[in-house]
């Protein structure tokens, strides 16, 4: 594929990803005028290089761990994956769900042609998900009414037996 190929607007779902990619590798790996001649790549190293706290990625270097959440978490009874700094492994479940709603949503419904159309879609699957969707760990029943089932039992007046 070539830049004649492929005029500014130009739908990219008639192409393969190798071919996508492998513009996007070329685009991001050409020498620019604006930063001397160097590729960006070499630029970012430079920068890297010298140590430069703009452009470390706190995320990976020390992960945020919500005490409200853990609170939260405890109270509620749930074992909290959240240990020390750094292995919050809440991220696992959050970085899954997005490579389903990914998966089974955006990429199947391509092209998108507005913002509005991609929020409509995904309001329209979390409710899917959470009234409809049947769960097996929930015992085959929708999130929400398995919630609702939880609270009314955790509400209900506790009869004590005597031995």
């Amino acid at each position: 594929m070539t830049n004649t190929e492929a005029p500014k607007g130009t739908d990219p779902s008639r192409w393969s990803v190798e071919d996508l990619e492998a513009v996007a590798y070329a685009l991001n790996n050409r020498p620019r005028k604006i930063l001397g001649w160097k590729t960006p790549a070499e630029v970012f190293e430079q920068l890297r290089s010298l140590d430069n706290p703009m452009l470390r990625r706190p995320v990976e270097l020390a992960q945020y761990t919500s005490f409200k959440l853990a609170e939260h978490l405890d109270a509620a009874g749930v074992a909290a994956s959240i240990g020390s700094v750094g292995d919050a492994y809440d991220n696992v479940l959050m970085e899954s769900m997005i490579g389903l709603f990914q998966t089974e949503l955006i990429k199947q419904r391509r092209p998108w042609k507005t913002l509005s159309q991609v929020e409509l879609a995904t309001a329209e699957r979390i409710d899917w998900y959470c009234h409809r969707r049947l769960h097996g760990e929930t015992g085959h029943v929708p999130l929400v009414e398995y919630e609702t089932n939880y609270y009314t039992e955790l509400t209900k007046p506790q009869v004590k037996t005597t031995i």
